[in-house]
């Protein structure tokens, strides 16, 4: 009697283990092309009709990082610091992508008055570029104006 017992929680056992591991693969999400490492390579700002190119000088290089469900960005100059006004900004946070509809939850900035605001952009991606545009707006800063940024995917 006890071996029936045995067993019978044994099938049990695998029968629940092998049904949980289906239901687990087809919850998986196809990878977001957005995950990974970008350069940005070019970046517009436009507010009040005026467009002013704000892509980093030569001197100066950015990145954007994406994981599941979390963003970094990192500004630095390439001098490492040893120039007349060293630079080096950087920002954190949450974002969710539907579609070509990507928000951002900015938590963390160096610029700290930009903390806990969000921002709503849309994306499109063409190959390994990413064009990401839309507004940000703060009024206590008295920022107001769109951007426009291309990032190419770094390998």
């Amino acid at each position: 009697m006890k071996l029936n017992l045995f067993c019978l929680a044994c099938a049990i056992v695998i029968t629940v283990s092998c049904t949980q591991q289906k239901e687990t693969k087809t919850e998986q999400k196809a990878p977001q092309p957005l995950i990974g490492t970008w350069h940005l390579i070019s970046s517009k700002s436009i507010a009040k009709g005026d467009t002013t190119v704000t892509t980093p000088p030569k001197d100066q290089e950015m990145v954007k990082i994406f994981n599941g469900s979390d963003f970094a960005f990192f500004t630095h100059d390439l001098r490492k610091g040893k120039v007349s006004k060293p630079v080096f900004d950087s920002g954190s946070g949450t974002y969710v992508l539907e579609g070509n509809n990507y928000s951002e939850h900015l938590a963390y900035c160096n610029y700290r008055d930009w903390e806990n605001r969000d921002f709503k952009f849309t994306v499109k991606f063409k190959n390994d570029t990413l064009i990401q545009s839309g507004i940000e707006k703060i009024d206590s800063l008295n920022i107001d104006h769109e951007i426009i940024e291309t990032y190419v995917k770094l390998r």
